[in-house]
């Protein structure tokens, strides 16, 4: 009997996926577990190194190597994958991710058969930067609670503090409760994916560092531009449908959640030269947040006065501090 289905979802691994199998096979388990990787459609090395892992480990490994990127960050890929698993519980990864402890599988089955109210187990993770933009960081270093509920994973804020390569859930559960459509709309799967998880049942933590996430240029988190219209237009979405979903339970905190990425349109480089879009986004922005003080002034003297009274603004609060400058 297969206990755990691992899923690896790959797009270009060719220099990590290696690593990541390894680590995957390394696994100290008391249960049968099985490898299922579902590619999409790589440009790369990636599939051959895939077959090699295959016909070395058969029966161990199962590929899905797709014929045609199915697009939106491998989200669908991911669903195929999932749709072929056969253990009980079903534990994601990216294939440029690796695993750092050998008994992650068997602690997270070991959470799940104990606590058959949990909808799905996560531990921490190790943040690292290929490219050396940041050091490396803890994933979650802000909730240390041993289980979670959707309220902690809706704020005012974007909270990803669960990291793909840590989770692991039911999956006849999963196959009984599909995501909802407009989830299918967004370029994050993990966000909406884990709220419905933790609606239908709190997911329990497990205070330990057992895998790597890696955020790497050709990764999908690098695509998470927020200096592009499309990623915060997709990501103002997702929050309106999550707002819609809960039956605006969470709205005061989802409004300003909202407002944060109508801010940053303010930004876009689509819009560097439209004052018309700015004005209607920074007015989003105002009714949606409601901020004092500084923010609110500088908002309505950079996006909402014409741009003739902006220059004339500067003009005065130049010469003003010129004049006060020689007093």
């Amino acid at each position: 009997m297969i206990r755990v289905s691992v899923c690896v979802i790959t797009y270009n691994h060719e220099k990590f996926v290696a690593k990541m199998l390894d680590s995957l096979l390394m696994q100290q388990t008391t249960f049968d577990y099985e490898i299922i990787v579902g590619d999409d459609c790589s440009k790369d090395n990636t599939a051959s190194i895939l077959k090699d892992y295959e016909q070395r480990y058969p029966g161990k490994v199962r590929l899905l190597l797709q014929p045609k990127n199915l697009g939106l960050n491998g989200k669908f890929n991911a669903l195929q994958t999932f749709a072929m698993a056969k253990g009980e519980y079903i534990a994601q990864f990216d294939g440029d991710d690796y695993l750092t402890s050998p008994h992650k599988l068997q602690k997270q089955v070991e959470m799940l058969d104990v606590n058959p109210h949990y909808s799905a187990s996560y531990h921490n993770a190790m943040a690292i930067y290929d490219d050396n933009s940041a050091p490396s960081h803890l994933v979650n270093i802000s909730n240390k609670k041993s289980e979670i509920t959707e309220d902690d994973l809706i704020g005012e804020d974007e909270l990803t503090f669960i990291a793909t390569s840590s989770l692991m859930f039911r999956r006849e559960e999963f196959a009984q409760n599909p995501d909802p459509e407009w989830t299918n709309l967004s370029t994050s799967g993990d966000i909406p994916r884990n709220i419905m998880f933790a609606s239908r049942g709190p997911i329990g933590y497990i205070d330990e560092v057992m895998s790597v996430y890696r955020k790497n240029r050709g990764g999908a988190s690098f695509a998470d531009n927020h200096h592009s219209s499309d990623f915060l237009f997709n990501r103002i979405q997702l929050y309106s449908n999550i707002n819609r979903h809960f039956n605006y339970k969470y709205d005061a905190r989802l409004r300003k959640n909202i407002a944060t990425y109508y801010y940053k349109l303010l930004f876009a480089k689509q819009f560097e030269d439209n004052y018309w879009a700015k004005l209607k986004y920074a007015m989003k922005y105002l009714y949606l947040a409601k901020p004092d003080g500084e923010r609110k002034k500088e908002v309505i003297r950079d996006f909402i006065l014409p741009p003739l009274l902006q220059k004339a603004y500067s003009f005065i609060a130049i010469g003003t501090y010129k004049i006060r400058s020689k007093a």
